[in-house]
């Protein structure tokens, strides 16, 4: 575990402070408070987050060291120093984990929940699970003997896979290899046993092929066989080709075959697979001695857990949560008309998605609409939104959607929905150079009496029903026209191959969002000067920008009141005396993700509020096409502070940040506070 006293230094490590972002995560997983499903499915979270880390952060460092980069980022420590705290780090909570995950399949059989391996089969278990495997499982296994194995770049980093040896009484010569993939994508990783006397067995699929490995390969007459789990990660960072003569969706499609073959970073195997065995099989994949070659136990692919089977009922997860009407939109009503009364705030998921998907729905059919213009980084699949927006193509609407292909891990995915969208008739873009276009904007253009009216959607999180049902985010629907005419300028801005414009209103990255937020600082710090009131409170994903943390910094000193609520990477610096003891950093993590993004500066009590899709981080601020936007509504400015104090007040979930990075809970002498929990309380009272 790295504990380190930060007291000399100005910054976290960017790396160490993602890091102990997952911790809190499987803090969540050893939290008895959590149903015991609900604590297994946060094993899978920590487990997935962790994978990705690898593929990307340390690919990176990887990539750093090898090019004998430097950091020269003030106070920061080498790429060297960071990959080897990165890797303490990460066994000491691997080995937090194994133990987390032992205590609670214990605490599963006091629900008479059992999970059993292939060894503890009781003879009419060891029937059916035989059964099973002919039935589901057999035909879509195909081994490959290790001694005729050529190209290890072939095996996929989402999956599983046994290293076997096979062995035959009959015959003396040396042992042969194997490898199996595991099936997972076909039956799931959890097999459900028939009840017995009230206990319930679950059986991983893994032991499942183990305990049939005979019928594998029963031709090739072994008869003794020795099973280990292995996986590995890859590089995934992409390497775009520049060709010119390529379009943009070739080069998209040609890096992500690059990716699937990209280079072995981290190889965790059974730690009882024999040296033999392990050699065998790490020198066909060519994962040589620098790669990072972990020893692990029986079973990986931990992100699985996050669809274990719940056998106990409804006491092992949380209970449902019914989304909350919105009191400005009537059932049944047309949204549009709404809008236009005034603007409307959508928090996720405390109030429904559904209402987006019925805003495009409306404008698809509405025969007063002319255009819909939509930005998409990430979608669900099957997507309603995707199939909204197709409609209102087919109903004679023009339809822009710029679709972002270089969203990570989601690229496929939105090549595919590019195809599908161009087949249906909508406009299509897809890039501008050497930028993501990570905004969250819908635009609805109407016909109404002699002019034209515009409709916007600006938000925190993607337009994706299943996220929108875990992620908490904000979006803002409003038909006010300095900010809808904006809006209509940065898809100009998409259409005209990134000719800068002008903004009044709206900020958009990477133009002046960084510039605009020094300058409210910097009145803040003016105000403080003069004893005059000075605060700050901002909810955010991440806080890494040097200048933005160095400007904050300097508030803190001149006595500006400043209230940080960061999910992930925070490498600011709370508390330190003469730098920043004016600075409180809470963390909180709970039921949901918390990604919206929020802003609210006292401004001499003319109080501004914001909300954006752009994180205090390089890439959103120099990277990426990012759109903040100011809220003007007085009701939807309550709100938005009353729910950021709420989470400022949380003392169950919340975790105080301080300069040694230790997740101690927040505690206070207040009545229990949970964020969650009491903003929906909160919400339902104000819209029901």
């Amino acid at each position: 575990m790295i504990k380190l006293n930060n007291s000399k230094a100005r910054y976290f490590d960017r790396e160490i402070s993602w890091l102990k972002f997952n911790e809190r995560v499987l803090q969540e997983a050893d939290d008895e408070r959590n149903p015991l499903n609900e604590r297994l499915k946060f094993l899978g979270i920590f487990s997935n987050n962790l994978d990705e880390f690898f593929r990307v952060r340390v690919a990176t460092l990887r990539r750093l060291i090898e090019l004998k980069k430097k950091n020269y980022q003030e106070d920061v420590i080498t790429f060297e120093q960071s990959l080897n705290q990165v890797m303490v780090e990460v066994n000491y909570q691997q080995q937090k984990f194994g133990i987390i995950y032992e205590n609670i399949i214990k605490q599963l059989t006091k629900h008479n929940i059992y999970l059993i391996n292939e060894k503890e089969l009781d003879e009419e278990q060891g029937t059916y699970v035989r059964s099973y495997f002919r039935d589901k499982i057999r035909h879509c296994l195909f081994p490959i003997m290790l001694k005729n194995f050529r190209a290890g770049t072939h095996l996929s980093d989402q999956a599983i896979y046994l290293a076997v040896t096979l062995m035959r009484t009959d015959n003396a010569e040396k042992d042969a290899y194997a490898i199996i993939e595991i099936p997972t994508s076909v039956a799931g990783r959890f097999i459900v046993l028939p009840e017995d006397n009230g206990k319930k067995y679950i059986i991983i699929l893994d032991d499942v092929v183990r305990y049939c490995m005979d019928e594998i390969f029963a031709r090739f007459k072994y008869d003794n066989f020795k099973a280990f789990t292995f996986k590995f990660t890859r590089d995934a960072e992409l390497d775009i080709d520049n060709d010119v003569s390529k379009s943009f969706l070739e080069i998209m499609a040609e890096s992500l075959i690059q990716r699937k073959r990209g280079s072995a970073l981290r190889f965790v195997y059974d730690r009882e697979m024999s040296e033999d065995l392990l050699k065998a099989v790490t020198s066909k994949l060519k994962v040589s001695a620098t790669d990072n070659i972990v020893e692990g136990g029986r079973y990986h692919n931990f992100k699985d857990y996050m669809g274990f089977p719940n056998l106990g009922g409804s006491e092992l997860e949380y209970n449902d949560v019914t989304p909350l009407p919105h009191k400005d939109i009537p059932e049944g009503s047309s949204i549009i008309r709404a809008i236009r009364k005034k603007d409307i705030m959508l928090h996720y998921p405390y109030q429904s998605f559904q209402y987006i998907v019925d805003l495009l729905r409306e404008a698809s059919m509405d025969p007063k609409v002319r255009s819909v213009k939509m930005t998409i980084y990430r979608v669900a699949k099957p997507s309603n939104i995707i199939n909204a927006l197709i409609n209102a193509a087919r109903n004679g609407k023009r339809v822009t959607v710029f679709m972002e292909l270089q969203a990570r891990f989601d690229e496929e995915a939105n090549i595919y929905w590019s195809e599908k969208l161009q087949e249906a008739g909508v406009k299509v873009l897809h890039t501008i150079p050497g930028l993501k276009v990570h905004s969250k904007l819908i635009l609805i253009k109407r016909k109404e009496g002699a002019d034209y009216k515009y409709y916007a959607n600006i938000g925190t999180g993607n337009f994706h029903e299943k996220t929108a049902s875990l992620y908490a985010d904000e979006a803002l629907l409003t038909a006010n026209k300095r900010i809808t005419q904006e809006v209509d300028k940065v898809f100009d801005l998409f259409e005209a191959s990134y000719r800068p414009l002008r903004f009044r209103t709206l900020i958009v990255s990477p133009f002046s969002t960084r510039n605009f937020f020094i300058r409210l600082i910097n009145f803040e710090i003016a105000n403080a000067k003069l004893n005059k009131e000075a605060w700050i409170k901002i909810k955010l994903n991440g806080l890494s920008d040097a200048r933005l943390i160095n400007k904050l910094y300097q508030a803190s000193q001149e006595g500006v009141c400043i209230e940080l609520i960061i999910r992930g990477i925070c490498k600011l610096i709370p508390g330190i005396k003469g730098l920043s003891e004016n600075i409180k950093v809470i963390n909180i993590v709970d039921r949901y993700l918390e990604h919206s993004r929020v802003l609210i500066f006292c401004n001499g009590g003319d109080e501004k509020y914001f909300i954006t899709s752009a994180d205090w981080m390089v890439r959103n601020l120099d990277n990426r096409i990012e759109v903040t936007t100011p809220i003007f509504d007085q009701d939807i400015q309550k709100e938005l502070k009353d729910i950021l104090n709420i989470q400022l007040q949380d003392n169950i979930k919340a975790r105080l940040l301080d300069n040694y990075m230790t997740n101690n809970y927040y505690q206070n002498k207040m009545e229990p506070i949970r964020a969650q929990v009491d903003t929906y309380t909160y919400l339902r009272r104000i819209h029901q």
